[in-house]
């Protein structure tokens, strides 16, 4: 995919010509997300037709690879990457740097990239990119590819930032996962959560259940429209990647400085390889990957020695394909029904001393998060996984099937629903959490009820926290539910541009935010997106402007 440049700095001089310096403004630099410390000087860095790029340490290498490509693909230059004091771009260490932290020098004469790890080098790279522009001088008529003189320190506000994109309700195929990767990168986000396997379909391929894919990848209708509207495309729907495409792609995301967490939900979002292999489920029912969306009844059977196999295997499998620290397992939504009328469960779990449905699903989560353990990694789990009853909208009573047993340590909460005060517990009590509320990060919902100026107000640490458990939160994630998005046009008009502001939500820290400066930015970032085609949603101005006037007209 071609990369194309941002216009994103005024007219400017270069050092290699006659041509006389000129200056601007800083409104007039636009970066996202909106870096820590920001210094501009007078003059700028041209790019050479034959550019020099020293990077000699092996931390150094995506980057300065990202930054080559880059220079070659968007100038048509030669760059090249050399070990040599004669390059005028150079990475170089600088030791006291953070995790992902970095330092920008540019001069008229140079380029430096300090950092201490390999993220930082990259991200300084993805600052660049976004800082060179092509401009042609008045005086010569010449055009040239410049950067201007600026010194910027940088560094993340949370380690966490994720966008989760749902494969599972509808594929939508390595092409596009890619295309979220390199804009993921370039708004410097390091986690792609990955949802490939619920109820409405199982994405990837598992060797030693080659059912998973060949039934449980492919259904023979869709519910449409919304919640229980009653009608369906009438069209069949499947597709899955292959180990090889999944290899790929988590080796794309790697260049780019993203981690992939996979999510395999359980025990329940469970129909989709329940319908491929009967003796998963608890009911013993045959049935197909279901068409319609939503809450469903059957559960893994979490007493039977061979599901727990089954499971294992899975993960053995996922280990392989993923070397993320963390698995996420879901864990949300399961209906405890199945459970109390099996006769066979009913009986494991007394004769376990197991009291209600709850104790039974975190008694099987620690024995999961264990095996993880035992694997070097980690669990996550939607905030379910903490035994609470966040569903009274299911009708399920207030204390009713809540658990008693504690859930273990080591486990990410992903919270996305429920009383703030569940949060802030967890948070108390030890458990790490990123915060990804569903009222304020769910791209799924429309652009009015999450505007692009609630997106950006976001802030992952709730009100009132002790400022000593602020670590445990460890950033957020924004989630693009696909149930009613079955294109990727309609996935890309819900994501884009509430994604750059969740970017910044995570990169940048509260008094350093501006939401003014934000918008000037994405118009900038738009530019890109309208070259690349990306179906971004355009009326965010005029929803908040409509939105404001009913909320002045209502105070009048």
């Amino acid at each position: 995919m071609k990369i194309i440049v941002f216009a994103l700095i005024a007219l400017l001089t270069f050092s290699n010509c006659a041509e006389k310096n000129m200056s601007f403004t800083q409104s007039e630099i636009a970066i996202l997300p909106k870096p820590a410390n920001l210094n501009l000087q007078e003059g700028s860095f041209a790019i050479l037709k034959n550019q020099l790029i020293l990077a000699n340490l092996e931390e150094q290498e995506k980057a300065a690879k990202a930054l080559e490509i880059y220079i070659n693909e968007t100038a048509n230059y030669t760059a090249t990457i050399v070990d040599s004091n004669t390059a005028t771009i150079r990475f170089e260490k600088k030791e006291d740097l953070e995790t992902e932290a970095y330092e920008l020098i540019v001069t008229p004469k140079n380029i430096r990239i300090l950092a201490n790890d390999a993220a930082g080098y990259f991200y300084g790279v993805q600052t660049i990119k976004q800082l060179m522009s092509l401009e042609t001088s008045d005086d010569s008529k010449k055009s040239i590819y410049l950067i201007p003189s600026i010194t910027i320190k940088d560094s993340p506000r949370f380690r966490w930032r994720a966008f989760m994109l749902d494969e599972s309700r509808y594929f939508h195929g390595e092409k596009f996962v890619k295309q979220m990767l390199d804009q993921m990168a370039l708004l410097k986000m390091n986690t792609f959560h990955w949802h490939l396997i619920d109820d409405a379909g199982w994405r990837v391929e598992i060797k030693k259940y080659p059912l998973l894919t060949e039934v449980g990848a492919f259904r023979s209708d869709s519910e449409i429209g919304t919640w229980k509207s009653g009608k369906t495309s009438g069209k069949p729907h499947g597709g899955f990647y292959t180990q090889e495409q999944i290899k790929d792609i988590v080796a794309y995301a790697a260049k780019r400085n993203i981690k992939i967490v996979p999510e395999f939900e359980m025990p329940g979002h469970s129909s989709a390889a329940i319908a491929a292999y009967t003796w998963l489920g608890t009911a013993g029912v045959d049935i197909e990957v279901p068409i319609k969306f939503g809450r469903l009844y059957d559960n893994y059977d979490v007493t039977k020695p061979e599901v727990i196999t089954f499971i294992k295997d899975v993960l053995n499998e996922l280990f392989e394909l993923f070397p993320s620290e963390v698995i996420h397992i879901g864990g949300d939504e399961v209906g405890y029904e199945v459970w109390e009328k099996s006769a066979s469960v009913q009986k494991y779990m007394k004769e376990n001393n197991i009291s209600t449905p709850a104790d039974l699903q975190i008694n099987f989560t620690n024995k999961i998060s264990k095996y993880l353990e035992e694997n070097n990694r980690r669990m996550m789990g939607w905030n379910e996984i903490l035994g609470k009853n966040i569903h009274k909208d299911f009708g399920e009573k207030k204390n009713d099937k809540e658990a008693e047993t504690t859930l273990a340590k080591n486990v990410i909460v992903h919270f996305w629903k429920g009383d703030l005060e569940l949060l802030t517990d967890a948070a108390k009590n030890g458990y790490a959490i990123v915060n990804s509320l569903l009222s304020e990060t769910y791209l799924d919902y429309n652009h009015k009820n999450i505007t692009l100026e609630r997106a950006y107000s976001f802030n992952p640490i709730p009100e009132g926290l002790d400022a000593k458990y602020h670590k445990n939160i460890y950033g957020l994630g924004c989630q693009m539910w696909s149930e009613w998005t079955p294109t990727n046009a309609d996935v890309e008009r819900q994501t884009f541009p509430r994604i750059a502001a969740y970017a910044e939500v995570g990169w940048t820290t509260p008094e350093n935010k501006e939401y003014k400066s934000f918008k000037i930015a994405l118009k900038k970032m738009q530019k890109h997106w309208d070259k690349l085609g990306i179906n971004y949603f355009k009326d965010s101005d005029k929803i908040e402007a409509e939105l404001k006037s009913k909320q002045n007209n209502l105070n009048n």
